[in-house]
């Protein structure tokens, strides 16, 4: 008798906590869409899932279009490095893909970087 009683409270309580949750989740929703932020989020989403340009790249590492790949890979080091002991894992990892980027269009030259 027990175990049945504790069994339906145990049912009860989480479709109360369940609907609660529910109920938090939308009114938060409804709060994200008044001050703009889901729409926000949204950008940023579809803006971290595009590729990085060229040109973002270059300017990430501070190199021009004239820049040899020596020249590309002594800058990655310096920035990785600075951003490993004194930045963040953030610039470390644009820094990072800022390379790759630059590899596959010199890769693509025919710039012999190895």
């Amino acid at each position: 008798m027990a175990t049945k009683l504790l069994a339906n409270l145990i049912i009860m309580g989480s479709g109360i906590v369940g609907r609660a949750v529910l109920q938090a989740y939308r009114k938060a929703l409804e709060n994200a869409n008044k001050t703009g932020v889901a729409h926000e989020t949204v950008q940023n989403i579809r803006r971290a899932g595009k590729a990085m340009t060229e040109q973002e790249a270059r300017q990430i590492l501070g190199i021009s279009e004239q820049s040899t790949w020596e020249e590309i890979l002594q800058k990655y080091d310096i920035l990785f490095e600075r951003n490993a002991k004194h930045g963040s894992f953030y610039l470390q990892s644009k820094v990072h893909r800022a390379k790759e980027c630059l590899e596959s269009v010199y890769q693509w030259k025919g710039d012999g970087k190895h």
